[in-house]
């Protein structure tokens, strides 16, 4: 299975973000963890972190028929991304949302996003364990 995962504003900063408390957690950490976890499923992965809306749109639109499902961390993008939500929709791709608890949230929760709809699910929690949660929905 191909799974693209899209990791939005600020997600390079989860590192400076968890030294404010004893758990400590860098993007490159929860990368890691992510592809330990899928070495033995067979599935292939593209992994973008940007800030930039015209980059994530472009790894979307370039990558929709080759992935066969897509874990998006939207970060700020949930709350007012309209280009982002309307390229979900178009390209209907299954996907899996993931939104970070306290203390790693980045303010933005399923309450307040507009990104929804029926190939999306949301996820909330403690990075590492939301988005393994996010990705075996993908896988099934």
């Amino acid at each position: 299975m191909n799974i693209l995962i899209l990791q939005g504003p600020n997600m390079n900063l989860l590192g400076l973000k968890s030294s404010q408390n004893t758990e400590k957690l860098t993007l490159a950490k929860l990368n890691k963890a992510i592809r330990l976890d899928l070495r033995s499923k067979n599935v292939n992965l593209k992994i973008l972190q940007t800030h930039k809306e015209f980059q994530a749109l472009n790894f979307l639109q370039r990558n929709r028929s080759w992935a066969e499902g897509l874990l998006l961390i939207p970060t700020s993008w949930a709350r007012n991304n309209y280009n982002i939500y309307e390229t979900l929709k178009v390209i209907s791709l299954k996907t899996s949302i993931i939104y970070f608890s306290n203390p790693f949230s980045f303010g933005t929760n399923e309450k307040n996003s507009i990104i929804n709809g029926k190939d999306i699910k949301s996820f909330t929690g403690n990075p590492i364990e939301t988005c393994l949660e996010g990705l075996n929905s993908l896988l099934k």
